[in-house]
């Protein structure tokens, strides 16, 4: 009888990819050494808006090393970089790899140096001469529709990308006749993503067989060569080769198709030499798409008793100098839809306006719209609370979403899969000890310190799908994943994933859903991902979805292995294949575990088929494509608790407490590490962090100035789970990447503000809420 296999699934087990990592021996796209490479340097336009009226090149391409110099001009039959989610009467704008007419924004790419070296291409790019015509230029979000903002595309004559709206507006006006209304003006600073590994690629061609290899940094190869090879560059996508290897990070900032990787791609085909680029972290803060940059006014309707009756909101989305990926999702489906929060709202109506500055192209970053949403829902309830002094958790009680299990309809369009979210929130209570924590409040008061509480109670949708559904909202890529399992003849296992790893931990996670499937050690297993040429296609890694989505589609082929095993074993043993089952690692007649044929046996049958089955093909390789019939929808609880200083405005945490349901968990450890980093993003952004733009020009454009949180300015972390499992897909998982993220800024905004309402201060238009914010609030309420 074969002993019992210990589940590993639910369990915390350490990372497998840490080692190598850890004792550098991670391979990242600048690690990488191939014969003849030669060295990219971009020219880069130091103004926000001008025309290009001459590039000279001359001095430049006498320099000592320099192989070539390219410019827009140069590029012929090369496209504009695609935009991938298309709304109705979408202004897309021609976004070239090299700008030839107009540089857009600064960091805005003209020309290209390739040398034999670094330090050549850098020294050279020094000499190209650019004559510019500097005409003004329009960055702040809520001023690029004013009368006299300086056009910045042709297509877009008021600089507007679109106009969107969702709900019902006429419900909204009824539903507010009568109700106490309480109206913010609420803005979401513009973030950069700052992953610890800057972008990079490195191009090889290869003129004998007309094949082109981009290793670049990248949250999806597969969509990467997709949109490179076939919209902009016109190659068949069977010579070309994307490989991702490992990636330090990407937020959400590496999904994204960008010129530099094209160029370097374009231009390997023409030297017929391998072309490496690494991004300075000042490029990055130059070129990296941004995220969030909202001007939204909000308004929220209320009965006497604090039952909600209506949300209505117009943002202005700010998009920057081009249509980036995905960007008009963002503001759009991404944002809109999660306006319902976790709270029955009888109408809701939004609008929202995209719209062009001189500013970098503003995408996904990590939450992706979903952060924006829960803000301004949980800004808007704290709001509401004070309007009716009420008690803002009993606010939040009164108006929960009860208990679902199977389905809840919103009035921005999701259904979501299943929720709990007031068992969420009383275990958030009882950790925070919320009744202690007033009356300690109030004694500290009584002593001069400004102590206080915030909460967040939020939703997310993660895990995109079904394609159908996404295809007709203006998505021009499938939102599937792809899962291999092959199984070696010696019985160990290899699992090609679409899903790509950039942190993840999808080679711990994986490994423990094949392990436990198939009752085999995780030594025996080994994860691929992150490489067109091995891979099935694959949709990658964003949105939280790796685990539900990629995650389910390994699980399918994994019982598509074994469903095949079951016969071979049947075979062997005489029997039935539907009296087969298959448990602790070997395949068994059902009750009885003696008669049984260990998975190894079966594994080397399949490729030495002697005494086979007839008519069954030979090996033990299956492959699955995962579509979700709907998104999956994590939810919880966050409180922070803060003490500000009276003399400074400056803002310490002094706990901070997280209870999230994300469905099952495939590995503790790793969600808490998501949740914890998803914190200190969001507390980063509540706090510290801001992109800040004056008459163009990025002020906050290097880490002197833009202020990353330190590991020394976090608080240690309180977490929890509840459980509830989605009906959406077999594994029951959810996702857990944003999640921290999308909540943790709203409940330090709101503990900042409860700590200060004895002055007077009940809201912060913008973030983030820094010394120098809250010091002039607290002494504007004094005047």
């Amino acid at each position: 009888m074969a002993a019992t296999v210990e589940r590993l699934l639910g369990k915390s087990i350490k990372r497998r990819e840490d080692p190598r990592f850890i004792t550098g021996r991670g391979t990242y796209v600048d690690d990488l050494k191939v014969a003849g490479t030669t060295h990219a340097v971009f020219i880069r336009s130091p103004h926000a808006f001008a025309r290009i009226k001459k590039i000279d090149t001359a001095a430049a391409l006498k320099h000592p090393g320099v192989v070539a110099i390219f410019t827009g001009a140069d590029m012929t039959g090369v496209n504009s970089l695609p935009c991938g989610w298309l709304l109705p009467e979408l202004k897309v704008p021609p976004h070239m790899p090299l700008a030839s007419d107009a540089a857009r924004y600064v960091g805005d790419p003209v020309a290209v140096v390739i040398a034999e070296t670094q330090d050549a291409a850098q020294d050279a790019a020094e000499k190209v001469k650019v004559t510019w015509e500097p005409v003004a230029a329009v960055s702040a979000t809520d001023q690029a529709t004013a009368a006299g903002s300086p056009k910045i595309h042709e297509v877009a004559p008021s600089n507007v990308a679109f106009k969107w709206q969702i709900g019902d507006a006429a419900a909204v006006d009824a539903a507010f006749r009568g109700a106490t209304i309480v109206k913010k003006r609420i803005v979401n600073q513009r973030l950069v993503a700052n992953p610890m590994e800057p972008r990079a690629c490195l191009a090889r061609y290869d003129d004998a067989t007309g094949e082109l290899t981009l290793w670049v940094t990248s949250q999806n190869p597969h969509v990467h060569r997709l949109l490179m090879a076939a919209f902009v560059l016109g190659i068949p996508e069977h010579k070309v080769r994307v490989i991702a290897p490992d990636v330090g990070g990407g937020f959400g900032s590496k999904i994204f198709l960008y010129n530099e990787e094209t160029i370097c791609s374009w231009a390997t085909r023409k030297l017929k030499r391998p072309i490496k680029w690494t991004s300075t972290r000042r490029e990055a803060f130059q070129t990296d798409a941004h995220g969030r940059d909202h001007v939204t006014e909000a308004e929220m309707g209320f009965t006497r008793e604090g039952k909600i009756v209506g949300l209505r909101v117009k943002t202005i989305a700010n998009l920057g100098a081009y249509l980036s990926t995905f960007a008009p999702a963002v503001p759009t489906y991404l944002y809109a839809t999660l306006l319902n929060g976790v709270y029955e709202m009888p109408a809701i109506h939004a609008e929202v306006t995209g719209v062009f500055t001189n500013t970098v192209p503003v995408d996904a970053y990590r939450g992706a719209g979903r952060p924006e949403a829960a803000y301004l829902v949980e800004r808007m309830i704290e709001a509401g609370a004070s309007a009716l002094k009420m008690d803002c958790t009993e606010l939040r009680r009164k108006n929960f979403i009860p208990k679902f299990d199977n389905g809840y309809q919103t009035k921005v369009a999701l259904s979501y899969d299943s929720g709990n979210y007031g068992a969420a929130f009383d275990r958030l209570l009882a950790m925070v000890d919320y009744r202690k924590f007033r009356s300690d409040q109030e004694a500290a008061r009584k002593q001069g310190r400004l102590m206080g509480i915030g909460f967040s109670t939020y939703i997310e949708a993660c895990s995109i799908a079904p394609s159908k559904v996404v295809g007709s909202l203006g998505a021009q890529a499938g939102l599937y994943e792809s899962g291999k399992v092959r199984v070696h003849p010696t019985g160990s296992v290899t699992v090609y994933t679409g899903s790509h790893s950039h942190g993840q931990g999808h080679e711990t996670t994986f490994s423990q859903l094949v392990a436990d499937e198939l009752g085999i050690p995780m030594e025996q297993i080994e994860i691929v991902h992150g490489d067109t040429g091995q891979i099935p296609f694959g949709m990658g890694t964003y949105g939280s979805r790796s685990g539900a989505v990629g995650g389910t589609a390994l699980l399918m082929s994994l019982r598509k292995i074994k469903e095949k095993g079951k016969k071979i074993a049947a075979h062997l043993l005489e029997a039935s294949p539907d009296d087969m089952e298959y448990e602790n690692g070997q395949f068994q007649v059902k009750g009885s575990p003696d008669k049984a044929v260990p998975f190894g046996t079966v594994a080397l049958t399949a490729y030495v088929p002697h005494n086979y089955p007839e008519g069954l093909e030979p090996g033990l390789e299956e492959t699955s494509f995962y579509d979700p019939s709907n998104f999956c929808f994590p939810f919880g609880a966050h409180a922070c608790v803060v003490e500000v200083d009276r003399d400074t405005g400056h803002v310490k945490i002094l706990r901070y407490v997280a209870v999230d349901d994300v469905g099952n968990v495939m590995n503790p450890m790793i969600v808490d590490g998501m949740v914890h980093g998803g914190i200190a993003q969001g507390v980063g952004q509540a706090l510290w962090e801001g992109a800040v733009y004056d008459g163009g020009q990025l002020v906050t454009g290097s880490m002197m100035d833009y202020a990353m949180p330190k590991a020394d300015m976090l608080p240690m972390y309180e977490t929890d789970r509840t459980v509830t499992p989605t009906p959406v897909n077999p594994l029951g998982v959810k996702g857990a990447g944003e999640t921290g993220t999308i909540a943790s800024t709203p409940a330090v905004v709101n503990a900042v503000v409860d700590a200060l309402a004895p002055l007077g201060v009940d809201h912060f238009e913008t973030m983030p809420l820094n010394a120098e914010r809250v010091w002039q609030a607290m002494q504007k309420s004094k005047r």
